[in-house]
């Protein structure tokens, strides 16, 4: 079976260009038509909270209504029908442990493996990228890939193999975008 993954995990959101189009083509939809998911879990930190309201509006700059999208803490479980109904999942940063430990005791894990391998939108803003890849023990797994995020100094652009890169970094303008089995920086 070919995963029809797409991935999107930045340090910072939607800061250039080519991250909003990447997403855009992701969804493959008008964004008046985009449903989204908006995870605000990982923040509980002072700082990951003030940056709340840029990361939603990443969504909102796009042209997608506010009431097409949906905030989802983690609270409870969401079966992989009610997460089929939205275009993309969007995680915002702060701390990537407190954010798996919810993706694991709400049994999110699941759910959004599936709609992710059939080809739900995933967007990691920070701990919402970190989450999905190699850094931390009972990851989801996206990427093998250890990823650094806000870094001063990023990961060239191109095309990585993720059975042998071991570790990116990502600046606040830099995205891995991940489409299928391959991964590009952006």
């Amino acid at each position: 079976m070919t995963v029809a993954r797409k991935l999107l995990l930045t340090s910072a959101g939607f800061e250039t260009e080519a991250i909003k189009k990447a997403f855009l083509r992701f969804v493959g939809k008008n964004p008046i038509d985009v449903k989204a998911i908006f995870i605000p879990t990982a923040a509980v930190f002072p700082d990951a909270i003030a940056m709340l309201p840029k990361c939603m509006n990443d969504l909102l700059n796009l042209g997608i209504p506010p009431e097409n999208i949906t905030v989802f803490d983690l609270h409870r479980t969401m079966s992989s029908d009610e997460l089929s109904a939205f275009d993309a999942v969007y995680f915002t940063g702060g701390d990537p442990h407190y954010l798996l430990e919810r993706i694991n005791d709400t049994n999110f894990r699941c759910p959004l493996s599936d709609y992710v391998d059939n080809g739900g939108v995933y967007v990691g803003v920070s701990a919402g990228s970190i989450v999905a890849s190699g850094n931390l023990p009972n990851n989801l797994g996206y990427i093998k890939a250890s990823l650094q995020v806000h870094c001063e100094k990023g990961t060239m652009r191109g095309v990585f193999d993720n059975d042998t890169t071991t570790q990116i970094d990502l600046t606040d303008s830099q995205a891995v975008m991940i489409h299928g089995t391959e991964y590009t920086i952006i």
